[in-house]
């Protein structure tokens, strides 16, 4: 209003120089105006910076004719009316100009400022190639921070942050972890700045900017990151009230919708519908004909929450997610919104495929031609992850429609793209997990897929493709000068570090060229993939033939695959065709069942568990159907590998018991139950994976003389310290630090001879840590802390049964056998161990929860940190059984030179169920103890009640030998 009265008086023609400046003044309140209709007040904006420059000319009045350029720009950008890409021009256009005089010689703040603008627009630039703009986007900002620094300019360094997070957020180009990362730090720094209590409606802004991070945030937990959205999300609605600020709440509404619709935690049916109802509150502001494009995309948001509705009629669901996708079209066009019409046409093919009413065989047609147009947009080049998302949908409607040869190709074209943005991933494991537990629904439909086709030697490379992917290659890395010649060894490191270098540079922006670079590291990946692959196949140039033909003769292995609604059993022998055995859907639901039961009584009712566990591993037998499956291996085998997945790595499969009369096992006595490590007279053993078992067998480990010893750090464990000074007398080389001295530190100066050891032995504590695999641990000497201190941190104590807590820092966890030194070294070298025992409880637990198959427990870090084999246990264990157990193992693999480990762990097993108590005095009386411990132990074993006190399965079964 009082520029509008200035203006009464300041005519153009009276008044030219001051007309201007007022109308560019008004131009800014327009932009700014919450009242009133925001497209018209934009049309305002354009109208008054317009007439400004009808005398603001560059030539004449230079500095605010580059002011006002850089105003039209940002108008431009905010836009409603017209074409969106043009306008996006327009702001480009305005502020290039704006820079030909505000240079950063001349005008430092005012180019930093034009700067920030120009990131924005770049941002949202719809002509060009996308990932180029964003890298436009982000070069602009680091260039306005040069001059922008947060103590000489608070402010405008904060909203520079700001453009900041919503580039890095869509970035295509470099590593989607680390870029997510990059916009949750800069909203951060910019809520430095922009506090609540000073800037109310910035840092609602921000706290909306950072819950969309969250929501597609990838490192940490997933559940908690969404709660983080939700969180900021709903902080950002204290400020952005839909009276206040209509559209900025709608906006955030947006978001909150798209939280709920991935949350996690919580009902899901509940989540689905407050995602609903999230957007169809933004839709209350944002109208088809005042807000067209913001219209849309709640619509579009709409889509995908109705595809995922659980309550309702399940089919009026769909027809309503097609409904509102067709609404998102009408706006969304492939010449206006290329981008966004693509989305749409993928959610809208999604639909199709799960649509319900009509002809089945029409819906899929609609699918495919939904999904192929959004392929004409989201290209592998232009938007790769987008374009395997996109043909994962479609390979989804090929499958379901019968067309196994299209839905084997499009499956296989999204595969390759997704292992090429894996090899682009710089920042680290975790990411690198994630990010194959969001494909891990790819790798089972491709399974599918090959089997329906006839391709099992396909179909089994591809469920090794997604299996424990991160640990074959770090396992590759750590022995490369064992498996390749020292030749090959350097020019595979010099492929490597030219690749990690040259990616660097890509995603940091260091490239001179990045398409050229980029062709260049796919050409080094390629021959430093031909060049191994000459010695090893591993990872997605792995190779089943070529394994199979390495496995001895007498070998069978059992591989098992879980999908949705069947398990797989992939039978293999050294020669011939792999078999394949596949359950009916009711086997799965009887597994799913029975695998919740399980836990439920193991967590909540140990005595139950303990006492019911031989019927269980019964019913578990009949529902994997074991016998059936035995009768798929031939007669010369003897020796059998099992390869478990997901779930199956919990249990004893190995003492499975078999109920059929099968001659060719010659079982006399059916009523005695055999187990599997009865059936195979060189034992049963088990393998993370075929890839993990090849790299393992070419782990030489002839020497079996020097012993570490770990002996009863927490001294109160009964039988501990009988079982560590009966196997120390079988190695008269020998190193023990036994309790008080068990420490951490102790442990770790002994780093340099652990190097040369043959043989660890850990007799202690064991807990693994579910929510937080990473923190599974062995126990060690002073690390049960009480109470807690105070200010401390979450991850270094964790609270165990008994009510006590342990202090993580102080003993031997899973994370600590993946660090390397200052040289890059790992710190706990045991690449001359044969075999390392974890002698305590839950130590073969593994992360069972990760859907990606990444076999995530202390089993892997010993293996990665160089033992060819590790034998662990898969529940709370009881003392005596143990110690008696671990004695007669080592007696008997030292007893011949040639004994594999886990043929000894099956004897030793064999021997303790069947052993009399009879039986055990007269061992016990050989062992070389003294005459009072011998006593205390005879005592323990008169208590015990039946002939065979430790028959029972929860004895004698809970170990497992993995490796070779």
């Amino acid at each position: 209003a009082a520029f509008s009265d200035a203006l009464t008086v300041y005519t153009q023609q009276a008044f030219p120089q001051e007309w201007a400046t007022t109308q560019n003044c008004l131009g800014v309140a327009y932009v700014d105006r919450i009242r009133g209709e925001k497209a018209q007040n934009i049309e305002l904006a354009i109208t008054a910076f317009s007439a400004a420059l009808s005398v603001y000319t560059r030539d004449a009045f230079p500095q605010d004719w580059a002011m006002t350029q850089g105003n039209l720009g940002n108008a431009y950008r905010q836009r409603i009316l017209g074409e969106k890409a043009q306008n996006i021009e327009l702001a480009i256009t305005a502020c290039d100009d704006a820079l030909t005089v505000y240079t950063q010689h001349d005008f430092p703040q005012d180019w930093a400022g034009t700067k920030n603008n120009l990131g924005n627009a770049y941002c949202a630039r719809i002509l060009g190639e996308k990932a180029e703009n964003i890298e436009l986007a982000i070069a602009a900002c680091d260039d306005a921070l040069t001059v922008i620094t947060q103590q000489a300019f608070p402010q405008d360094w904060a909203k520079t942050q700001s453009n900041l997070a919503t580039a890095y957020g869509e970035r295509i180009r470099g590593d989607k972890a680390k870029n997510i990362e990059l916009a949750i730090a800069a909203c951060d720094d910019a809520l430095s700045v922009y506090t609540q209590q000073d800037f109310p409606q910035d840092w609602a802004r921000m706290q909306n900017n950072l819950g969309a991070a969250y929501v597609y945030k990838i490192r940490g937990d997933k559940a908690e990151n969404i709660e983080l959205a939700i969180n900021a999300c709903s902080a950002a609605l204290s400020v952005r009230t839909q009276q206040a600020f209509p559209l900025d709440w709608a906006r955030t509404q947006n978001n909150l919708g798209a939280a709920y619709v991935y949350r996690i935690k919580g009902d899901k049916a509940e989540n689905i519908e407050l995602a609903i109802a999230a957007f169809s509150a933004g839709l209350s502001v944002y109208t088809q004909q005042a807000f067209p494009q913001d219209w849309a995309r709640m619509q579009a948001c709409l889509g995908v929450a109705y595809c995922q509705r659980i309550r309702g009629d399940k089919a009026e669901n769909i027809e309503l997610a097609i409904a509102a996708c067709d609404d998102a079209l009408s706006v969304y066009t492939q010449q206006a919104f290329p981008q966004d019409w693509a989305m749409t046409q993928n959610n809208l093919g999604l639909a199709y495929v799960e649509r319900i009413t009509g002809e089945k065989a029409q819906n899929i047609e609609l699918a495919i031609a939904a999904c192929s147009a959004a392929l004409t947009v989201r290209t592998r080049e232009a938007f790769p992850q987008n374009y395997a998302e996109t043909l994962f949908n479609l390979g989804m409607a090929y499958q379901n429609a019968n067309q196994l040869t299209s839905a084997y190709n499009t499956f296989k074209s999204a595969i390759d793209t997704v292992e090429s943005l894996r090899e682009e991933i710089l920042s680290g494991e975790e990411t690198k997990r994630k990010q194959a537990e969001e494909w891990n629904q790819l790798y089972s439909r491709m399974v599918e897929v090959c089997l329906k086709l006839v391709k099992i030697t396909e179909a089994i490379e591809y469920v090794e493709r997604s299996k424990t992917r991160n640990l074959v290659e770090l396992i590759l890395n750590r022995d490369l000068k064992t498996i390749f010649l020292p030749e090959v060894v350097t020019r595979l490191e010099t492929y490597r570090d030219e690749i990690t270098t040259g990616q660097y540079q890509i995603q940091n922006g260091k490239a001179e060229n990045s398409k050229v670079l980029a062709q260049r590291l796919q050409e080094l990946r390629q021959q430093r993939n031909e060049l191994q692959n000459c010695y090893l196949r591993v990872g997605y140039d792995f190779k089943f033939d070529s394994f199979q033909a390495t496995l001895d003769e007498r070998t069978a292995i059992i591989e098992w695959y879980i999908l949705i609604d069947k398990i797989l059993a992939f039978i293999v022998i050294p020669k011939g065709e792999v078999t394949v055995w596949q359950s009916q859907p009711e086997d799965q639901e009887a597994f799913r069942n029975w695998v919740n039961q399980y836990l439920q009584n193991y967590d909540n009712q140990k005595k139950q568990w303990q006492n019911s566990l031989g019927e269980e591993l019964k019913k578990l037998a009949s529902i994997l159907h074991i016998d059936e499956i035995l009768t798929k291996i031939p007669n010369h085998c003897d020796q059998l590998i099992l390869i478990p997945h997901r779930f199956l790595h919990l249990f004893p499969l190995h003492a499975l018991p078999i109920t059929s009369q099968n001659s060719k096992f010659k079982i006399q006595n059916y009523e005695d139950l055999p187990c599997l490590v009865d059936l195979f007279p060189r034992g049963v053993g088990y393998a993370p994976s075929c890839q993990l078992l090849q790299q393992v067998q070419k782990r030489e480990r002839l020497d079996f003389q020097s012993l570490f010893a770990i002996q009863n750090p927490t001294e109160d464990l009964s039988f501990t310290d009988l079982e560590v000074e009966s196997i120390l007398s079988y190695f008269p080389g020998h190193q023990l630090l036994p309790k008080k001295q068990a420490t951490k530190a102790a442990l770790s100066e002994a780093a340099t001879q652990l190097k040369e050891v043959n043989y660890l032995h850990f007799s202690c504590h064991g807990f693994f840590n579910l929510n937080s695999p990473q923190n599974s641990c062995l126990v060690l000497a002073d690390a049960y802390v009480s109470p807690i201190p105070a200010n401390a941190s979450r991850e270094r104590y964790l609270k165990v049964p008994d009510d006590k807590t342990i202090d993580l820092s102080k003993c031997l966890t899973l994370g600590n056998l993946f660090e390397l030194n200052e040289r890059g070294e790992l710190i706990f070298d045991f690449s001359q161990s044969r075999l390392v025992v974890l002698s305590a409880c839950e130590t073969g637990l593994i992360d069972f929860q990760n859907t990606s198959d990444e076999y995530i427990g202390l089993p892997s870090g010993f293996l990665y940190a160089g033992s060819s084999s590790v034998v662990s246990s898969l529940w709370t264990v009881n003392d005596l059984s143990t110690s008696f157990l671990m004695i007669k193992f080592i007696q008997i693999l030292k007893s011949a030179t040639d004994m594999s480990v886990p043929l000894a762990m099956n004897q030793a097993q064999r021997w303790l169920r069947d052993a009399t108590k009879e039986e055990l005095q007269e061992w016990m009386i050989q062992l070389p103890l003294d005459s009072t411990k011998k006593g205390q132990i005879r005592r323990q074993i008169n208590k015990m009640t039946g002939e065979k006190p430790f028959d029972s399965p929860d004895h004698w079964a809970a170990f497992t030998a993995v490796g070779k």
